[in-house]
């Protein structure tokens, strides 16, 4: 009878403890800014595309000249192709890169050393050949594991998902129903997340809606994800 009691309690403390690491993998996952900023991250991913260009020109213009900060996260195989776009965007002060991944993999199907060479793709090339450190990392298409997220952290980067998906890649999603989507999810510290690679067919619309009207009618501000991290209340900026 003691040896049944043993074996349950070893379960349950089994249980208990890959129910902490689930937690604490999670914990290290992040979505959204604190709560208490009024201001919210807009993202664009930069994914590799096989037959258009592959950026978007009138989108990036508007954030420039209306001088919106936003994160970008390129992948690898997009920055091959895109080098006088990388070093525009890397030109802007108020704007942030972090990495995409190298092939855009889904990266729970490969084993953590594969996981590790997809994920340090980028993050040399913006090292070797643009001379910019790159912190903050977004997998392909927000799949994750446990052995993506301890890759992450063994490899310095912070893991930034997202808490509002915009579905501007969908081509059955009106410019005004993307806007309601995101307008009915947004509050202080939401990331966003949209693409910049040509696949989001009302992006610029979408983006200037929510610079001009949407954000400023709630009293929120544009930041990059660095800065939205970092904020409060009592340190927000306004945007330049």
């Amino acid at each position: 009878m003691r040896g049944k009691q043993f074996w349950i309690r070893l379960s349950a403390i089994c249980g208990m403890a890959l129910a902490l690491q689930a937690i604490l993998a999670e914990a290290q996952v992040i979505k959204a800014g604190p709560a208490s900023c009024p201001a919210v991250a807009l993202t664009y991913d930069l994914c590799p595309v096989r037959t258009a260009f592959g950026f978007d020109r009138e989108l990036i213009d508007f954030l420039i000249e209306h001088k919106v900060p936003a994160t970008f996260f390129m992948s690898g195989r997009w920055m091959a192709k895109h080098d006088a776009e990388v070093k525009k965007l890397l030109a802007v002060p108020f704007f942030e890169i972090g990495t995409h991944g190298e092939v855009h993999a889904h990266l729970p199907m490969h084993e953590v050393e594969d996981q590790q060479q997809e994920i340090m793709g980028p993050v040399r090339l913006l090292k070797t050949k643009y001379g910019r450190p790159a912190t903050l990392f977004r997998p392909p298409y927000g799949e994750y594991n446990d052995q993506t997220v301890d890759a992450v952290k063994a490899l310095g980067l912070k893991f930034i998902l997202w808490n509002i998906e915009s579905g501007d890649p969908d081509p059955t999603l009106a410019a005004e129903a993307i806007v309601a989507r995101v307008q009915k999810r947004m509050k202080p510290g939401s990331v966003i997340v949209m693409h910049a690679n040509g696949k989001g067919k009302h992006t610029r619309e979408v983006t200037e809606t929510l610079a001009a009207t949407l954000l400023p009618a709630k009293g929120l501000t544009p930041m990059t994800v660095s800065d939205l991290l970092r904020c409060n209340q009592s340190t927000v900026t306004p945007a330049p």
